[in-house]
This record gives structure tokens, C-alpha cells and sequence, in this order.
């Protein structure tokens, strides 16, 4: 879950006011990278993205409730998980249209721990005593023997960096994602710096080199096998990373083609009920192998494209109904809900057990564990990721 996705926006000029095609945005006062240009104009800003993560973390939450109460369309949610593709293609977009010259990379990346960090601790320390146990009960598999090894890698952020699940998913389940998140802070400020010249005709090359190298290493990897090295999770979600990148680097320039948001929603309802249908069905689907061998490719492409359409509303001046107070406000607590709704959950099914039985009454209780999600994320927000970021994160 990227929580560069989530920008205070306070400073920012109303939706709709223009400013130059070429210039740096500034959806977080000062929080972009360092360039060799001088400071510009600020854009105007995208608050509907902040609604639109909401939703994102909500189907990754509609994914995991299938462990206590699953529903009828049990299988379609198990695409919830792709969730974590939307919030890396949404981060890339975000860091680069909020990328202001001048500010030091050092700052950035001050302001990066700032975000990630403080809620990342206190979630694993909430998830310990969820998920780990000195003797683990048997029947009971989402409990794993306490390992500091484990933990500490976590803590650092460097579980992410191997394949084996005991690692990926030790500590907090869910804080994979930061470590992979971690990597492209790292790099991003080099990659805004070596992208800050293109323009219109230069980001969409950028985009489409990205998918058709990535789907081409997917392939690979199933018609070379053992021969083609299999790349840790940082590197994999990459192609999504870069991808918002280049997305940002085509609206920044001035590329503002009228796609409409409900076009954009309909478009990603039906490219993941394909990805779903081709993956019960491959045989009945034109292609159906090699869409499964490029699903990331696929919904990096299908998640940009709805980032863009609700950008380019935003920046318009359209109106839209995920820049209202309520999703606004979910989409601010959305990276302490994605990180603590695991914990909520699984403590819930230690105590009362799997629910077992299909069916749509279980959306009770999809509704009572959201509600308690929602609140300890409101209140972590509040009183953890709020202000240990305001304080961390040193003058503007």
C-alpha cells in the first residue's frame, strides 16, 4: 500500500485552476524531489485520487474477509489483492506530480520515513501479538514462532526482498508492500531527474516501453524456465511504479485527452471480470495463457488509465463525488486501514473462528469488521501517522 498516494493538499490552488503545461506540481508543499530547474508554477492539484484509495483499499479488504465470511463471488474477490498494483501505479504518479525543484533529495527522503514509518511500527507492534506466537497453535496457520530475524528485516523495511513467504509476510502481514515502496523512494528522485525534460511524445514512449519490456520478462520467464532469474518483489512491481511515472510525465506536459470517469470505471470493470473469466477459463479466452502470464501488465495498464481519467477531471475542473468530504476523509485514513485491517480481521477469526458457510448474509459481517477497521484506522491516523509525520517530517 503506498502511502505516497495520500498528499496533503491544503496548499494547493482550487481544482481546475491552470497553471503552464510545464509545470512541476506541488501536491504536497516541498514534497517532490531535487531538479535542475528552478522552482515553477504549481499545478492544480487531484484530490479525487485520495477518494479513489479508499476503494482500493477496500477491495483489498473484500479479499481477505473471504478468511472469516466468504461470499458468493468468493473467486472474483481474490482479484482484491490487486489492490496493492493500483497503489504503486497511483505512488509513481503522485511523487512525480508533486515533484517540486529545488528540494533536496535528503529532504525527500526524510519526508518519505515520515510517512511510511511511524504507522508502520505501531501496526507491527498491534500485529505481533496477532500473528506470532512462542509455541504457534497448529490449526491455526496464520500464526507463526516468534523470529527477530524475521521482525527486524521487517523493521527496516528489507523483508520485501525475498520470495520466501516466511519473510515477504513476516511481521505485519500487509508491510511487504512499504518495503517495496521503500525501493522506489529510493530510486525515484534519479528517475524524476533523468525524465524531467520529456514531454507529451517522451511519456508515452515511456509507458509503452515499460509494459512491452515487463510482459516481455513475464513470458520469459514461462517459456525459459530455470534460466531466467526470478526477481524480488521490489523490482517485479516496478513496472507499475514507472508506469504512474510516465503517466504523470504526459498530464504534466499537457496531454489532456476527454476520457470520462465513468468510461474509465467501466473499462476497469471489464478488464478485471476478463482477468478473472481467462483465469477460470483460459481455454475460452483468445489468448487466455498469456493474459494470465501478464496480469500485472494488464492491471497496470487498467489502473493508470482510471488515474489518468480522474486526474484529468480534477485538473479541468470537473466535479466528482470522490472529492467529497467522506471518501476524502476514508482516503486519509486508507494506508492505516490497509495496515491494520489484517490484524482486526485475524484477531476476530481467533476468536470466533471461520464463519464457514457461503453466502450473502456474511455481509454482515463484512460491515461490522469494516466499521472497526475504519475506527482504529481513525484513530492511528489521528494519533499516530498525523502527527509523528507533521513532526518527522521538519519545515516546509
Amino acid at each position: 500500500m503506498t502511502k505516497a498516494a495520500e498528499e496533503d493538499q491544503s496548499q494547493q490552488p482550487a481544482p481546475g485552476t491552470e497553471s503552464p503545461a510545464s509545470a512541476v506540481a506541488e501536491v504536497a508543499a516541498g514534497t517532490g524531489t531535487s531538479g535542475p530547474e528552478a522552482p515553477r508554477q504549481r499545478l492544480p492539484r487531484v484530490e479525487s485520487l485520495t477518494g479513489l484509495r479508499w476503494w482500493a483499499a477496500f477491495f483489498v479488504f473484500c479479499h481477505h474477509m473471504s478468511n472469516l465470511a466468504p461470499l458468493p463471488i468468493f473467486d472474483f474477490l481474490k482479484w482484491g489483492t490487486s489492490g496493492v498494483t493500483f497503489f504503486f501505479v497511483l505512488s509513481g504518479f503522485v511523487l512525480t506530480w508533486s515533484a517540486q525543484p529545488g528540494t533536496k533529495i535528503r529532504t525527500f527522503y526524510r519526508r518519505r520515513f515520515a510517512r511510511i514509518w511511524p504507522a508502520h511500527m505501531v501496526a507491527l507492534i498491534a500485529a505481533f501479538f496477532v500473528f506470532y506466537r512462542v509455541d504457534p497453535p497448529a490449526d491455526m496457520p496464520w500464526i507463526k514462532p516468534i523470529s527477530l530475524t524475521v521482525l527486524l528485516l521487517s523493521v527496516l523495511l528489507l523483508h520485501g526482498w525475498t520470495n520466501d513467504p516466511t519473510i515477504l509476510y513476516g511481521g505485519n502481514p500487509a508491510s511487504w508492500t512499504l518495503s517495496v515502496e521503500a525501493f522506489f523512494y529510493a530510486y525515484h528522485p534519479f528517475v524524476q531527474r533523468a525524465t524531467a525534460k520529456l514531454k507529451t511524445t517522451g511519456g508515452l514512449i515511456f509507458c509503452v516501453a515499460i509494459l512491452v519490456l515487463s510482459g516481455a520478462y513475464r513470458l520469459s520467464l514461462f517459456h525459459f524456465p530455470g534460466v531466467i532469474p526470478v526477481f524480488p518483489q521490489p523490482v517485479l512491481h516496478s513496472t507499475s511504479f514507472l508506469f504512474g511515472i510516465a503517466l504523470a510525465i504526459t498530464l504534466r506536459s499537457g496531454w489532456k485527452p476527454r476520457i470520462p470517469v465513468w468510461f474509465a470505471f467501466l473499462v476497469v470493470g471489464f478488464g478485471l471480470f476478463t482477468l478473472y473469466y481467462s483465469g477460470e477459463h483460459p481455454a475460452k479466452v483468445p489468448f487466455g495463457i498469456t493474459i494470465g502470464l501478464t496480469q500485472k501488465e494488464i492491471l497496470t495498464l487498467l489502473y493508470g488509465f482510471l488515474i489518468f481519467a480522474v486526474a484529468i477531471r480534477d485538473t479541468r475542473g470537473g466535479r466528482s463525488w470522490l472529492r467529497s468530504k467522506p471518501l476524502v476523509a476514508l482516503g486519509q485514513w486508507s494506508y492505516s486501514f490497509y495496515l491494520i485491517h489484517a490484524t482486526v480481521l485475524y484477531a476476530i477469526v481467533e476468536i470466533h473462528g471461520p464463519v464457514g458457510k457461503v453466502g450473502w448474509f456474511n455481509l454482515t459481517w463484512y460491515a461490522g469488521v469494516c466499521a472497526l477497521s475504519i475506527l482504529a484506522s481513525w484513530l492511528m491516523y489521528k494519533f499516530v501517522e498525523h502527527p509523528l509525520e507533521r513532526k518527522l517530517r521538519g519545515p516546509r
